[in-house]
């Protein structure tokens, strides 16, 4: 391969043969070999593409982050947004903050039972191009009547809601990043707020970043022990997304402490419901939920809170950038 300066969108053409680097962290970063180019843009908040890879088919990359992959989307959407939904007797109303793929929200209207979900996202621009660029993620979904799209802050989103509103409540944002829009929806001043739209019996999901034992450390314990600031049960759980190159988790919080998640029998709610799965069904469930003994001792360990006055963040926008190189 050619050598290539680090920029991040610097490359005007994109000819067959070119790869897309990825950096992960000083001294690490993923490639991807791109056979094309389908989106190419800058929002107010974000710089957005789309790229055709070899490996996982359409890649949707915002800031230089790979944030999902056609060939997996599955397994991370579905592992993001059944646990909750299929433990709740009976979800009508829902809550997405994030989520402009649309897949989040096609997973969550599979549910008959769900009335309403309401769905804030603070950018328009990305929504937009993935229903154009990227249909297979909403698959329909954002033309439901049961959808209530809101382009804004979901914070904002959320408080405007009257409190005990919400059945289940997913955030499906941007790991939180200096310089990126997410992180004061990863604090106790949001977490506060989130508990008391959550209806009783209501659960609560957010994704949580890397959850490898070699990475588990930066945001997914801190998220955890976060939430226990706020929810009286919160639950750790993880699955591997091989786009992701890596374990990726998710914390669970309720405030009904006699909910128990993690015996729950997914195929006898799933068949009532008239849903089948992809990838989600009671082994995976309780697979997601055994987490590996590192992974118990530093939740166990953990210490620190994410505040608005002091955040804990992922990694800077600007360690991520990626790279667009011709093949030689």
């Amino acid at each position: 391969m050619a050598d290539a300066e680090p920029s991040a969108y610097g490359a005007e053409t994109f000819a067959e043969g070119h790869w897309y680097h990825e950096l992960l962290e000083d001294g690490l970063a993923l490639s991807y070999r791109v056979e094309e180019v389908l989106y190419q843009g800058t929002s107010k908040f974000q710089e957005v593409e789309v790229v055709r890879t070899v490996p996982f088919g359409s890649l949707l990359i915002t800031d230089g982050l790979m944030q999902s992959s056609e060939h997996d989307e599955y397994v991370y959407h579905e592992s993001l947004a059944h646990p909750a939904l299929v433990a709740h007797a009976n979800p009508k109303r829902v809550f997405i903050g994030g989520g402009g793929e649309g897949a989040t929200l096609r997973e969550v209207l599979r549910h008959e039972s769900v009335e309403e979900c309401v769905m804030v996202d603070i950018d328009g621009d990305v929504v937009n191009m993935c229903r154009e660029h990227t249909p297979f993620y909403s698959a329909g979904a954002y033309g439901d009547k049961r959808t209530r799209l809101i382009i804004g802050d979901a914070k904002e989103g959320l408080a405007n809601e009257p409190d005990g509103s919400f059945d289940v409540i997913i955030m499906d944002l941007s790991d939180p990043l200096d310089g990126g829009p997410c992180y004061q929806l990863y604090t106790t001043d949001f977490y506060r707020l989130l508990s008391k739209k959550l209806a009783p019996g209501g659960i609560f999901v957010t994704q949580s970043g890397c959850a490898s034992v070699r990475d588990a450390h930066h945001v997914f314990s801190p998220i955890h022990h976060t939430l226990t600031q706020v929810f009286p049960k919160v639950y750790g759980y993880t699955m591997c997304v091989p786009s992701f190159t890596s374990e990726w988790g998710f914390n669970l919080a309720v405030n009904d402490t006699s909910i128990d998640l993690s015996g729950v029998d997914a195929d006898e709610t799933l068949k009532k419901r008239g849903l089948e799965m992809k990838f989600y069904d009671t082994v995976s469930h309780r697979r997601m939920f055994a987490l590996p003994k590192p992974l118990r001792t530093l939740i166990d360990n953990e210490k620190r809170v994410m505040t608005v006055e002091n955040p804990l963040f992922m990694c800077s926008t600007d360690t991520h950038a990626g790279i667009f190189d011709q093949e030689s």
